[in-house]
């Protein structure tokens, strides 16, 4: 399962950094620009890293409010979950779950 994790968070770490990036060319460019919910979703489902360097990086939606305080959000709980994850507290927790779910079906 650690692969599987891993594998993700660089998809989803490299989607949002992607979509941080192509949203300041298209702000410059004056053209259409990617929704903040698109790319609000992907920092939730795990690309906070990405969208933080990105935004960091090319200086882009660092003041924008409420957008900047909910990507450090997401951030602070992604780096939660991976320290509980690698020391050992989450997995057995998922596992519980999981199993309980499994019998309520």
């Amino acid at each position: 399962m650690t692969e599987y994790v891993a594998y993700w968070l660089a998809a989803a770490n490299g989607i949002a950094f992607g979509l941080m990036v192509a949203d300041k060319r298209r702000a410059e460019a004056g053209i259409r620009r990617i929704p903040e919910s698109t790319v609000l979703l992907w920092t939730f489902l795990g690309g906070a890293c990405g969208t933080v360097l990105a935004a960091r990086l090319v200086r882009h939606k660092t003041r924008k409010q409420p957008f900047a305080t909910w990507m450090l959000i997401w951030l602070w709980l992604d780096i939660v979950l991976l320290v509980l994850w690698w020391l050992g507290i989450l997995e057995p927790w998922l596992a519980s779950a999981l199993a309980y779910l499994r019998a309520a079906t």
